[in-house]
């Protein structure tokens, strides 16, 4: 199955270091961030766990779960928690979801349907593309997608940005222009006609080319 941004995130059932989950249904009416990682007990992988663990409260409080994912059984996720909150200095109450069968990893399109049907003797580099970023809507859907190589620490500072303009641009009809973060302005959306655009904001807008409508950001 090819993963594009706008496809209906995969569901699946699955055991976590919280216990088994339906995807979808643990998702439930908010955003959420699936993100995953090739091997347990790898260090690039580590510091994103551990750095993920200091912004869950970011998250929440955009009504965004985070939920990680390693091609290895539950219980080397649990093993390697303790690493990560003794290496990194922050708790990961966040699941992490166990695919030792590759099921989840190929269901979003990270490993080919010939990768096999276990993570036993797998090795960081036979799941190298298992290092990616899935910004999920309350639609289901995904909205976002980035994917890194192994030797390049994820920024999650940008996918918290990613996921502010996403909710911003769900809710009103607008664009988030280049390295726009939250309460800059922002760019009315051309399907917007300037006379719909009059009404939306009667104050006008800043237009250094007709098709570039810049008002500051919608709040609500």
């Amino acid at each position: 199955m090819t993963i594009r941004i706008n496809s209906v995130a995969p569901n699946f059932v699955a055991q976590t270091t919280q216990g088994e989950i339906n995807f979808h249904n643990w998702v439930g009416d908010g955003w959420a961030i699936l993100f995953s990682h090739p091997k347990d007990f790898t260090p690039v992988c580590t510091t994103e766990l551990g750095y993920m663990a200091g912004l869950t409260s970011e998250f929440a409080d955009r009504d965004c779960k985070i939920i990680g994912l390693s091609v290895d059984p539950v219980g080397n996720h649990q093993e390697w928690l303790k690493d990560i909150e003794e290496s990194q200095g922050n708790t990961v109450t966040y699941p992490l979801i166990g695919d030792p069968t590759l099921a989840v990893a190929k269901a979003y399109d990270m490993l080919p349907d010939d990768a096999g049907d276990s993570s036993e003797g797998r090795t960081p580099v036979d799941n190298a593309t298992v290092r990616s970023v899935f910004v999920i809507g309350p639609d289901k859907t995904i909205k976002a997608m980035l994917t890194y190589p192994m030797s390049t620490g994820r920024n999650f500072d940008e996918v918290l940005r990613i996921l502010d303009s996403c909710q911003l641009t769900a809710k009103h009809q607008v664009a988030t222009p280049v390295n726009w973060r939250q309460g800059e302005d922002v760019i009315i959306v051309p399907a917007v006609s300037d006379e719909d655009a009059k009404e939306r904001y009667p104050e006008g807008w800043r237009a250094p080319k007709p098709y570039i409508r810049i008002v500051p950001q919608p709040q609500g």
